[in-house]
């Protein structure tokens, strides 16, 4: 054991180090989240700060970081070669391939890794400033290589685009939001919110606007003392007006404004129950708001803000009215369901039965369906649980048909002419509800 000897040895080991060295920095880099990243480096963090733009190439980064792995362990594996030859001959190859396994496997692999990945952002930011140097000396190599693997690949048909994103940012939080919650780290209700919110831009107001058929609307033409009644009686405060034709919107009344301009009528020296009879509820009329149908809600929610104003009524590309929607409506989509003591159908929107059946209301989104029992029903080809029924049977079902689709069985409860009004829904595959407490 000469100092040869010794110098190889330490050589090795010092190669060992450097391997962990590479094994933990890619580890701690690919696996740190950039938007910790960056709240660290907005308190002033430099670490955390040079990690982040290393972060921001990862194919030149893992490129890098591989290159220098490889080329310590191959020429720790060489030396360790030699020196068990040296020492026990041709024996000494298999002796050293075997002790450099376990030595790379524990110490250069394991080891660093699962410190790395215990703290990722942490081990980032202290690894930063010496990988930023290793990937501005391997950056002729690193480029060289990639560009022969897109050659290679291209070969195969396959292209690559190094300027995007394994998941977009949404399908992260999306990801990690469901995660959370199925391992009882994150609130259903606080998951529902924030996916609630995500989902704004890519939802149209067509989807959860309330169909014409159930707009309560007031008459033009009618005596303002039934005008009077029917706006006390409503459990809303904006109507729309019609004259002759419910299509044909000449405007919108608020309960203010009207109970305002009639209480004028009704007071005063020149008051008289002859000058409510000759009350026109168009002078006092706010001018109608229409929007299409194809509007998201993450736009309309701007319009809204924007206008000082909560509600529209919803057209088609012909112009014809399909329904109307609120700024309460798109809120709702956010934080659920939103219900006052002037809401008729506050109380069990969803109940669950003995037998495991959710009754429901035909009427009822799919979405909201979804939400309160944690299923996955689709609703690319309908809005309502009662449209989806109609869409799969391809027909109007009648009272107590039943049927089985998308592991789930539906039946019909109750119909309105050609409208279901109630259904009875059980998942196929289970006997007992998911409904979460609300």
């Amino acid at each position: 054991m000469d100092a040869a000897f010794w110098i190889t040895a330490f050589a090795i080991l010092a190669l060992l180090v450097c391997s962990g060295f590479f094994s933990g920095s890619e580890t701690a880099l690919t696996a740190a989240s950039r938007g910790k990243l960056r709240a660290a480096t907005d308190k002033g963090n430099k670490g955390a700060e040079r990690a982040l733009k290393i972060t921001e190439d990862n194919e030149r980064l893992i490129g890098s970081v591989l290159l220098g792995n490889n080329l310590v362990n191959i020429l720790a594996t060489s030396l360790a070669t030699a020196l068990f030859t040296r020492l026990f001959g041709e024996s000494g190859v298999a002796l050293a391939t075997l002790i450099m396994t376990l030595l790379v496997l524990i110490f250069a692999e394991v080891l660093p890794k699962t410190y790395a990945i215990t703290n990722p952002e942490a081990a980032a930011s202290r690894v930063s400033p010496v990988i930023q140097v290793v990937i501005l000396v391997f950056a002729p190599v690193v480029s060289a290589v990639r560009a022969l693997v897109r050659v290679i690949l291209g070969l195969f048909g396959v292209k690559t685009d190094p300027d995007s994103q394994v998941l977009a940012v949404r399908e992260e939080i999306a990801g990690a939001l469901n995660l959370g919650h199925s391992e009882g780290i994150v609130e259903k209700e606080d998951r529902d919110r924030i996916l609630g919110a995500l989902d704004l831009g890519e939802r149209t107001v067509e989807e959860i606007m309330l169909h014409r058929s159930s707009i309560e609307m007031i008459d033009a033409d009618s005596d303002p003392s039934v005008i009077l009644q029917q706006c006390l009686e409503s459990p809303h405060t904006r109507l729309p007006i019609y004259r002759g034709d419910p299509e044909n919107i000449i405007g919108l009344i608020h309960a203010k404004d009207l109970l305002r301009a009639m209480y004028k009528l009704m007071e005063g020296a020149e008051a008289s129950m002859a000058a409510l009879q000759d009350f026109k509820i168009a002078d006092v009329a706010m001018k109608p708001y229409f929007i299409p149908d194809t509007t998201s809600l993450d736009d309309q929610m701007r319009q809204f803000l924007r206008r000082r104003t909560h509600f529209a009524l919803v057209v088609d590309e012909y112009g014809a009215l399909q329904g109307l929607i609120t700024l309460e409506d798109i809120l709702e989509e956010i934080v659920g369901e939103i219900t006052d003591e002037f809401d008729p159908d506050a109380d069990h929107v969803i109940t669950v039965a003995e037998d495991g059946y959710y009754w429901i209301d035909g009427l009822m989104t799919i979405r909201d369906f979804n939400r309160a029992t944690d299923y996955q029903l689709p609703d690319d080809e309908a809005n309502t649980v009662a449209g989806l029924v109609i869409h799969e049977a391809q027909m109007i079902p009648t009272v107590g048909q039943a049927f089985s689709f998308h592991g789930f069985r539906f039946e019909v409860v109750s119909r309105e002419n050609n409208r279901i009004t109630r259904l009875k829904v059980r998942p196929l595959d289970a006997a007992l509800p998911r409904l979460e407490a609300q």
